[in-house]
This record gives C-alpha cells, sequence and structure tokens, in this order.
C-alpha cells in the first residue's frame, strides 16, 4: 500500500482532508483516528503533525506527506516538493518596533525571534548577515516587549496581530508558503501508484479552477466565441436544430467566468451556462 502522511490538525488539516476526499480517498471519521486504511485505492494515512511530516517521509517509512511548504524547509529534511495544492497560502516576514529595521541589512548584530529557526537561520546565512536567532513555539509576538529579540520572523496573513502588538513588517518577504505533496529526495516519482495520486489531486485543482461553459451562438460568430472560450485543445461544437446555429462547449477559468458571459452576450451568445467540475483527467 502506499503510505501517506497527512496533517492532523491546524490549518492545514481540514483542506487537505477535503482534497483527498475529492480526489476519491477514504478519510477519518474522527479526530483522534491517527491511521486509517482504504483499501479500495490501496492507500494508508496516517496522521501526524505538520511540523514531524517531512522527517517521516525523509526516513523512507512514509512514502508521501501533505505539509507546509515552510515546515518542510524548516525541519531541513531530506524531502523535496513534488506538488503545490493552492490552499493555506502564507508569507513569512520580518517585523519590529517602528524604527528598528527597514530591510535584511539592518539584523546585523541583532537577535531575531521565531518558531521557524531553520527558515530564518539559513535566509540570513544566505543573504550574508551575522544575527542570532532565538527559537520559540509561538506568540512570538512577545519577544521583542520582553526583551529577548529585537526583531521577530513569523507568519503574517492579515498583520492584525503584529500592529495590536506594536509591531510592523519590513523588507522583502523571506518566502511565501502553502500547502504541498512531498517525497524522499531522490525516491521513484514515476512510481505507479505515487502518478496515480498526483493525478487525482492534480484532476482536484483543475476541477476547483475551472468551470463547465456551454452556450448557442450564431454560425457567423462562432470564431469571437471562440477567441473567448479556447478550451484546452479546442471548444466542441455541435449544430442545432435551427440553422445557422450551434452549440458550443469548453472549460473556462472559474475566476474569470462571468465576463466570458457577459462578452459572450454582447456578440450574440444565448442560453449561456455555467456547470462546476467534480474531477477531470487532463
Amino acid at each position: 500500500m502506499l503510505r501517506i502522511a497527512v496533517p492532523n490538525k491546524g490549518s492545514l488539516s481540514g483542506p487537505a482532508a477535503d482534497m483527498l476526499h475529492e480526489a476519491g480517498y477514504q478519510q477519518r471519521r474522527e479526530s483522534k483516528e491517527l491511521r486509517i486504511v482504504d483499501p479500495v485505492n490501496e492507500v494508508e494515512f496516517f496522521y501526524l503533525r505538520p511540523r514531524d511530516i517531512a522527517i517521516y517521509v525523509s526516513s523512507g517509512r512514509l512514502d508521501i506527506g501533505v505539509t507546509g511548504r515552510d515546515l518542510l524547509i524548516d525541519s531541513g529534511a531530506n524531502a523535496e516538493e513534488i506538488l503545490p495544492l493552492g490552499f493555506a497560502r502564507s508569507t513569512f516576514r520580518f517585523a519590529s518596533k517602528p524604527g528598528t529595521a527597514n530591510g535584511i541589512e539592518d539584523l546585523k548584530g541583532k537577535t531575531v525571534a521565531t518558531s521557524y529557526e531553520g527558515i530564518v537561520a539559513g535566509h540570513l546565512a544566505d543573504s550574508g548577515i551575522d544575527a542570532s536567532v532565538v527559537h520559540l513555539d509561538g506568540a512570538v509576538e512577545t519577544a521583542i516587549e520582553l526583551g529577548v529579540a529585537e526583531v521577530i520572523a513569523d507568519v503574517v496573513e492579515t498583520g492584525t496581530s503584529l500592529r495590536n502588538a506594536g509591531l510592523e513588517v519590513f523588507g522583502e518577504p523571506i518566502m511565501k508558503s502553502e500547502a504541498i505533496v512531498i517525497r524522499r529526495t531522490g525516491a521513484e516519482t514515476e512510481e505507479p501508484k505515487v502518478q496515480q495520486f498526483l493525478r487525482r489531486l492534480q484532476g482536484v485543482l483543475v476541477a476547483r479552477t475551472y468551470v463547465m461553459m456551454d452556450y448557442d451562438c450564431r454560425v457567423e460568430q462562432l470564431e469571437k466565441a471562440v477567441a473567448l472560450t479556447p478550451g484546452l485543445e479546442s471548444p466542441t461544437v455541435s449544430p442545432l436544430h435551427n440553422e445557422g446555429w450551434v452549440a458550443v462547449r469548453a472549460m473556462v477559468p472559474a475566476k474569470e467566468a462571468q465576463r466570458i458571459m457577459d462578452d459572450l452576450y454582447d456578440i450574440g451568445a444565448r442560453a449561456i451556462l455555467t456547470t462546476a467540475i467534480h474531477a477531470c483527467r487532463l
């Protein structure tokens, strides 16, 4: 069986389980379950702390893991990203009291508090900055107030918690993270079971990104219509009973669907419909 690590809690857990369910895999029914077997798909899922997943995968005990890019890099584990999943996006940045620093070059000789020591130490070293890094588990905003550090480095979403603590972000982002699928570095990614797993997840990503659009249009407007809805290879075009009319079907980006519908209507297309895609293979 393919042995896969899945986050057992936190912001990665729910979306990961939802995506795996959409991909046709059985998922746990209770949060206390640490392991389940999906015999139909020949997969065994292990629910682990997100920070530990890269370590388990790098050891070879588990074949694949779903974790965050930030957690993979911070772990220093011998594992690599093989597929970005598009959820749990975040930006990792420096923050401090106003006037403390404007860029990474101002961190020389300073102390940086963070829960992601591996990421920060590596970023500082790559930038040639000699600074101290203090590891804290959560609530790093208080490190400055208590005099543990002059600067913090943490995940920033809205920045509200930082502003409430009297801090402001500065400099360029350290990194951008999202949920990813990982595999032990050097492991065979062409293995059929691994490829099937990746194809299923890619199918979910496409299904979430596109919608199916159907509409009717006059033959003389077909070229303009096809230019608006080129599809992936090309749209499906079928003649209608009424002479001079055709029915067109194509996949279009979901975020552009409303604009495309407006443009189609303007050139005379009618009966314009969009339908959600639940699964696909490209």
